[in-house]
């Protein structure tokens, strides 16, 4: 394992909750290091960025702010843009996506892990909770084209026009990075299934995609993987969720379906993601900036907890240390069990619990 002790990690808390939930995710971090008596330091350094930043300075996303980024080893980001708040041409103001591009994120990781003791729209008939992963492509795909739209003809022969982008390069990267995953969920116990999400029946970029994953999927034999059309698989994440163990697509497929898996979880509020690169990586909750409980004490932190797991976890596995992924599943580990006493319902799925009550659950169990 790695000797290195000391992390940094650049936290940007943007608008609206994310500066209420910021602060107590970082104080679960510190208090698991510390109950684990764990050999590592982390070095949080925290910048404005965002539309409330936008507004008073011009400016969304401040070069201090990106170069610190660049530099550290990950990048704790609660969530960005108010819909009140917008650029000139009228875009909402989201510096996360300009992060994905300079820090070159190409993997969207969408875990969904469903919690005991929450009323969830589905249940396993086996009695088991859901536990899988949605990885999104972050660079390409029909996103790619979003700076280059474009208009031709004139009349009733005026179209638009947005060209979607799928490369080899792209491709194995990708793949290679969800069959990795697999080998590690498997040696967790997981099914070591890896099913490459497409529409590759209808169009030849999707076709080329299937091919490629493919072609990637020869190298790890010791390992299952398929394919599904995505409307196929949007009916079966409705039916049978369970099924699934890594599943893998390209960017805006992959936007719309890990907001149905967040529905599985419960809301956004119970969703955390990572967007990972070669060496950067960026760990944030699904959810925005919830302007209509700002201030309310309503927000539920429990996405933004296990994003900072995911962050660990990253961490350990990126460095060999195994006192992040100590204190990843550790993190993980309180979060299940504050919700597994069945006292918590958060104000999304109906419930009055907001971040006080959530986030003293999880310390009151990391005590115990």
């Amino acid at each position: 394992m790695s000797k290195k002790t000391s992390f940094d990690i650049t936290v940007l808390p943007g608008d609206g909750i994310g500066v209420e939930i910021t602060p107590v995710c970082i104080e679960l971090i510190e208090k698991v290091l510390t109950k684990l008596d764990a050999d590592v330091s982390i070095n949080f350094t925290t910048f404005e960025a965002g539309a409330a930043y936008y507004q008073k300075t011009g400016i969304s996303l401040p070069e201090e702010a990106l170069a610190h980024a660049q530099q550290s080893d990950a990048t704790l980001l609660a969530c960005m843009g108010l819909p009140s708040i917008r650029y000139p041409d009228g875009r909402e103001i989201a510096p996360q996506l300009e992060l994905r591009e300079k820090l070159d994120l190409y993997a969207g990781v969408r875990p969904v892990k469903t919690m005991p003791g929450l009323p969830l729209p589905l249940a396993d008939e086996r009695g088991s909770q859901l536990d899988f992963v949605m990885i999104r492509e972050s660079t390409e795909g029909l996103f790619s084209s979003r700076e280059s739209f474009r208009i031709e003809g004139q009349g009733q022969d005026e179209a638009a026009y947005d060209t979607q982008k799928i490369s080899r390069r792209g491709c194995e990267r990708l793949f290679n990075f969800a069959f990795k995953m697999a080998e590690q969920r498997k040696q967790k116990g997981k099914q070591g299934l890896v099913t490459c999400i497409d529409k590759a029946n209808v169009l030849g970029s999707f076709y080329y995609m299937r091919q490629v994953f493919d072609e990637v999927a020869q190298h790890y034999p010791h390992l299952e993987a398929d394919h599904i059309y995505v409307d196929a698989c949007a009916l079966q994440l409705v039916r049978q969720p369970w099924a699934y163990d890594v599943m893998v697509t390209e960017n805006m497929f992959g936007d719309i379906l890990s907001d149905l898996c967040a529905g599985l979880m419960g809301g956004m509020g119970m969703a955390p993601s990572g967007d990972i690169g070669e060496n950067s990586a960026v760990f944030q909750p699904c959810h925005g900036s919830a302007p209509d409980i700002i201030g309310q004490g309503k927000a539920n932190p429990t996405a933004m907890f296990l994003s900072a797991a995911l962050m660990l976890e990253w961490l350990g596995y990126q460095h060999q240390n195994q006192a992040m992924l100590d204190a990843a599943n550790k993190i993980n580990q309180v979060v299940e069990a504050a919700y597994a006493t069945g006292d918590l319902l958060p104000y999304e799925l109906g419930g009055s619990d907001g971040t006080v009550a959530i986030s003293s659950k999880v310390f009151a169990m990391l005590e115990q």
